[in-house]
């Protein structure tokens, strides 16, 4: 797969990992628009061998949001559809085929941590610092940011950040919510790769329910949920795959969990 803005590879003794590279450090990865397409092709044609995905950004940054040339003035019905395509180019990331991890340092900001936001697992560097600085700007996040942010840090804490421009740095960040894992700066990528050979291990239909059915069943009553719940359980324990592992556990071939 080539892309102008992308640099893509495989890891693993399978070629069960994409790595997944922003590459426009001469711009910290800000998102253009054909950025943002080429991450929707991408997803939408992952080689088959590929179980998990890292999304890392070259150079100093992971992404500094927005491509601000490329703001131009558009009617509010233009405005719209070029919300939406963001929406459905991070949709593919966030239900897409394969578990995503995120390895930040440096710039997580405005459309950057969109873009993070719509990932399975965050990793931060301590170089990482947060920020959504459109309410300075006199724009509104619009590639599902007000969806997604609010979910790992409350309305409250993403308000506070548009009306006053707050930044949070990596630990702040990591005790907010804005990342599940911290670590030195400089070994965020190799976090991320190791949680995703370890993800790429998994049952494939488990990464899908916990890909595509959690977040919904989140969402749902509890009735609902409940009933979502069990329907996936159903379905994932009668795959070929799952009755295997649970034998290989119930006759002494697999590990058991152990404290690290």
């Amino acid at each position: 797969m080539n892309y102008q803005d992308i640099h893509f590879e495989l890891r693993g003794d399978h070629s069960e990992v994409a790595v997944i590279r922003l590459a426009r450090t001469a711009k910290r990865n800000a998102l253009s628009d054909g950025l943002i397409l080429a991450l929707r092709d991408l997803f939408e044609q992952m080689p088959a061998s590929v179980r998990a995905a890292v999304i890392d950004g070259e150079g100093p940054h992971f992404c500094a949001g927005l491509d601000l040339s490329e703001l131009r003035e558009r009617d509010a019905g233009q405005g719209l559809h070029h919300s939406r395509m963001w929406h459905a180019a991070l949709d593919r990331v966030q239900y897409g085929p394969v578990p995503v991890i995120a390895a930040l340092h440096g710039a997580v900001v405005g459309g950057g941590l969109e873009l993070a936001s719509a990932c399975h697992i965050r990793v931060a560097d301590a170089s990482t610092f947060y920020a959504l600085p459109e309410g300075s700007r006199g724009i509104f996040v619009g590639g599902g940011g007000a969806v997604r942010i609010p979910k790992l840090i409350g309305v409250a804490r993403m308000t506070d950040m548009m009306l006053t421009g707050r930044v949070y740095d990596a630990q702040e960040g990591e005790r907010v919510g804005l990342a599940q894992y911290l670590v030195p700066e400089g070994q965020a990528f190799d976090k991320a790769l190791e949680l995703a050979l370890r993800v790429a291990q998994n049952a494939p239909l488990t990464n899908y329910a916990l890909m595509h059915a959690l977040p919904r069943i989140a969402e749902q009553p509890a009735d609902q949920g409940l009933f979502t719940e069990a329907m996936m359980a159903a379905i994932a324990q009668s795959a070929p795959e799952a009755k295997q592992r649970l034998a290989d556990f119930l006759e002494g071939r697999a590990a058991k969990v152990r404290k690290n």
